[in-house]
C-alpha cells in the first residue's frame, strides 16, 4: 500500500470540495480555451488535394461529405513501415465510437497517412477499425502540414513542427490533427491544427487514467507511453510462454 493519508469521511469530504473547486476553475478555463480556438483566423487552403481511397481519387472537397466542417487526423504510418505507429493506434482507437456523433454536428471525419491504400487497409482490418483512412502518398498535404519531413533532408536543417523550430527532428514522420471548413462557394479554410501532446485531449483512455489513485502511472518508465502496445499485442509475451509449455 502507498503512503497516503488516511482521514475521517468529514476530513475527505472538505478536501474533494477544496479539490472541486480547483476543478471548476480548470473548466471555466478550458471553455475560454475553447472559445478561443473557435476564434482563431482561418488561412485559404490553395489547392484541393487528392487522396488515395478505396473508391478511388478522393478530393479534399469530398472528404466534407454534406457537412461543413471536417476533423483530420494525421496518422503516423511511414511508406515503408509494415505496421502504423503504436501511439497512433492508441489514439485510433477512440475514433470509431465517436463518428457518429461528430456527423450529428456538422461535421465529417477523416484519417491521413503517407502508406500506401493496401497496406492501410490491411491494418485497418487486422485493427477492427472502420473509420475513414486516406493515402496521402502521391500529394503534399502532410508536409504541407507539418506531419512528414522529407527523408533526404540535411540534418542541419531546422524543422518545425508543433510551431517551433526542431533541430534535430526524431523521425521522419509526426502525429497531428488538423480542422477545415468549406463555406457555401465550396472554398476551403485551415482553422485548427494541434500537435504532441494537444493531442490528448482527444484521448478518452488518459482522462479514465487520470482519476485512478495511481494516475497513468509512466513515472518509472523510460518514456512515458513505454507500456502501450497495439490492442492486439498486449499479453502476446504471455501467450507465447503458455504455448512453449
Amino acid at each position: 500500500m502507498t503512503n497516503r493519508q488516511i482521514v475521517s469521511h468529514e476530513e475527505w469530504t472538505e478536501a474533494r470540495r477544496r479539490l472541486l473547486q480547483r476543478e471548476k476553475e480548470f473548466t471555466r478555463l478550458r471553455d475560454e480555451l475553447a472559445a478561443a480556438r473557435r476564434d482563431l483566423p482561418w488561412e485559404p487552403v490553395e489547392q484541393d488535394y487528392v487522396f488515395e481511397s478505396p473508391d478511388g481519387p478522393e478530393s479534399l472537397s469530398n472528404l466534407f461529405g454534406a457537412a461543413d466542417q471536417l476533423i483530420i487526423y494525421h496518422f503516423m504510418f511511414d511508406p515503408e513501415w509494415e505496421e502504423g505507429c503504436v501511439a497512433c493506434s492508441f489514439t485510433a482507437d477512440h475514433f470509431d465510437p465517436i463518428r457518429i456523433h461528430i456527423e450529428q454536428r456538422n461535421a465529417a471525419f477523416a484519417v491521413v497517412s503517407r502508406a500506401p491504400l493496401d497496406k492501410l487497409q490491411a491494418y485497418r482490418e487486422r485493427m477492427g477499425w472502420e473509420f475513414n483512412w486516406l493515402s496521402a502518398r502521391d500529394n503534399s498535404f502532410n508536409f504541407d502540414y507539418q506531419v512528414s519531413f522529407p527523408a533526404d533532408r540535411d540534418d542541419l536543417d531546422p524543422l518545425e513542427y508543433n510551431y517551433a523550430e526542431r533541430n534535430p527532428f526524431e523521425g521522419g514522420e509526426a502525429p497531428g490533427l488538423s480542422v477545415f471548413y468549406k463555406d457555401e462557394s465550396g472554398r476551403i479554410f485551415h482553422t485548427y491544427s494541434t500537435y504532441a501532446r494537444g493531442l490528448e485531449d482527444f484521448l478518452g483512455t488518459y482522462r479514465f487514467l487520470d482519476v485512478l489513485p495511481n494516475g497513468r502511472d509512466e513515472g518509472g518508465l523510460p518514456w512515458t507511453m513505454a507500456w502501450l502496445q497495439r490492442h492486439d499485442q498486449y499479453g502476446a509475451d504471455l501467450v507465447s510462454i503458455e504455448g512453449i509449455e
